[in-house]
């Protein structure tokens, strides 16, 4: 069974009380039924076409309220439940990727939680949440090319032992960890703030991991709640 062990910087406390998430590892076999994530998608973009889960307006501006705390202008660089839901607010619908991604971006929808995954495999070290320095590189794409920029010293990110992996805490994610469906070992992140009732992240993780299995019978999946509050 893969483990992986993300740790919370005790000072996340202080910018977002409360904060709480599921920590889902996945050892992936192979894909059976690719179609599952499109028709996850499918569902989410018609829930939040009807005005989604009750408690997604209250949670995504909890989340704004978060992202102004550390310094970051959820206006330009929300959280990415609500980057998504503005895309599919645009668009009515969300083009496929990936068959992986467009099931974890279901979730988020549906549910109005940030949802990462990340290819653990390209992890050094284990993932942390924390106060960023300003000295940690983080790889991007710019004009179709790699490059590499730092965090805001005092911004919330996402790490490991070679730099950051998420910037402003879940809003743009790094070339080097990004997740596909090819890749073995697959670690998922749903973060929730006390406004998305409990219950409800852990049935988003239910969800997960049921779509994980239709696609890929035979993988194994753990699942963990951590937080300041957990």
């Amino acid at each position: 069974m893969l483990c992986v062990t993300p740790s919370i910087d005790p000072k996340i406390a202080t910018l977002a009380p409360g904060f709480r998430a599921l920590s889902i590892a996945v050892t992936a076999a192979p894909v059976e039924n690719p179609h599952v994530g499109q028709q996850a998608l499918n569902h989410a973009c018609a829930v939040a076409a009807k005005g989604g889960a009750p408690w997604a307006q209250a949670h995504l501006a909890a989340w704004d309220e978060v992202f102004k705390a550390f310094g970051a202008k959820p206006k330009r660089t929300p959280c990415s439940a609500a980057a998504l839901l503005k895309r599919v607010q645009r668009d009515g619908i969300l083009p496929a990727i990936d068959p992986v991604v467009d099931l974890y971006n279901a979730i988020s929808i549906e549910y109005a939680i940030p949802v990462g995954g990340e290819n653990i495999a390209a992890y050094v070290g284990e993932p942390r949440l924390k106060i960023a320095n300003g000295t940690e590189l983080f790889d991007t794409v710019k004009e179709g090319e790699l490059s590499h920029e730092l965090p805001e010293p005092g911004e919330v990110v996402w790490c490991d032992d070679k730099g950051v992996t998420c910037r402003r805490w879940n809003w743009r994610q790094g070339v080097r960890t990004r997740l596909c469906a090819d890749d073995e070992r697959m670690w998922f992140i749903l973060e929730s703030l006390p406004e998305m009732p409990l219950d409800a992240l852990q049935e988003a993780g239910d969800k997960l991991c049921e779509g994980l299995i239709r696609m890929m019978p035979g993988a194994s999946i753990s699942k963990t709640l951590i937080g300041v509050q957990a």
